[in-house]
């Protein structure tokens, strides 16, 4: 019988489950795959606390996810907490009640691993993940994670912006204004010209991009009358013309980003400032590296835990048998 194995991703905004059955050649069948809008790193930024409500409905969804695990008789499960919880000094409550919910030790894993696991998440589940040296960029609510590589990562960085934190620096208003436009540019770059002491941008021939605010975006640049990963899933689109979408998009009040469908009404007070981080990195590799097209990703952080579950379970058959 095919092994079965659950992996949670818990974010600054979302909680996504993956419950997958490994295949004869060794890959992920999906059996479940649930995300939930529970903005777990709401105020962390200004308060570097978890709020409590936040905390509860993250939990809530936990217990949800527990139920669905049970029901399909997995064989090993793996927890990750990110951004906002490494950021948050009373964490330690969060991670105590999912620990008490599925009975594992919950992680908080560094941006580091975070950025290794979207990469193989990322690359392995493509049929063309594009030209190489390639750039996976991981777009979160509290921290972007950068991976270059070509078949293995050679380089990663996890950067400290992302779609909630910059909104709540300077992006919380329904149109924002340039002067706000302007302040949010000037850390992203900062933290774009801090990526670059670590990845060489000159040498990338390709991006792909993962994780909510590229696969939304994707799916509004496909005209798509409603998200449909399976659709989303290695697409190629122009970056110049993603870049253009990307600046519509920040520019647009709730109302004018109400009537896409293809956005989730969770992500509407963020995505703007998701899409000028995803911009901003647009035109960095496009002008100094080689960028024409860009492909999205619709496996990320959340395959590469599935994944390394198995791997652990690989390690331990012998001592069993």
């Amino acid at each position: 019988m095919s092994r079965r194995v659950a992996a949670i991703d818990c974010g600054t905004n979302s909680i996504r489950l993956l419950v997958a059955e490994e295949t004869p050649d060794g890959s992920l069948r999906d059996i479940a795959r649930e995300m939930k809008i529970v903005r777990l790193g709401h105020g962390v930024d200004r308060t570097g606390r978890l709020d409590p409500e936040a905390i509860e409905r993250t939990l809530e969804a936990t217990r949800q996810y527990a139920r669905v695990i049970e029901q399909n008789a997995v064989e090993g499960v793996r927890f990750a907490a990110t951004s906002a919880s490494r950021d948050a000094e009373n964490r330690a409550e969060f991670i105590d009640g999912v620990r008490q919910i599925l009975g594992i030790e919950p992680e908080v894993i560094e941006g580091t691993e975070e950025a290794v696991l979207s990469y193989r998440g990322a690359v392995a589940t493509l049929p063309d993940p594009g030209p190489s040296p390639r750039l996976i960029v991981d777009i979160g609510g509290g921290s972007t994670e950068l991976v270059y590589g070509e078949d293995a990562p050679r380089a990663e960085i996890s950067l400290d912006m992302g779609s909630v934190r910059l909104t709540e620096r300077h992006l919380s208003a329904d149109r924002v204004s340039e002067s706000d436009i302007e302040a949010a540019v000037r850390d992203i770059d900062a933290l774009i010209d801090e990526a670059s002491q670590t990845i060489d941008f000159s040498a990338v021939r390709g991006i792909v991009g993962v994780a909510g605010t590229v696969t939304t975006l994707t799916a509004v640049a496909l005209g798509l009358e409603e998200y449909t990963p399976e659709l989303s899933h290695g697409a190629s689109i122009d970056a110049e013309e993603f870049t253009a979408l990307s600046y519509r998009i920040l520019r647009s009040s709730a109302t004018e980003l109400s009537a896409l469908p293809a956005i989730h009404p969770g992500r509407i007070d963020v995505i703007g400032a998701g899409a000028l981080i995803w911009a901003r990195i647009l035109e960095r590799v496009a002008n100094e590296g080689t960028l024409e097209r860009v492909t999205t990703s619709e496996h990320d952080i959340l395959d590469g835990l599935a994944m390394s579950v198995l791997d652990s379970l690989s390690l331990e058959a012998p001592q069993r048998g």
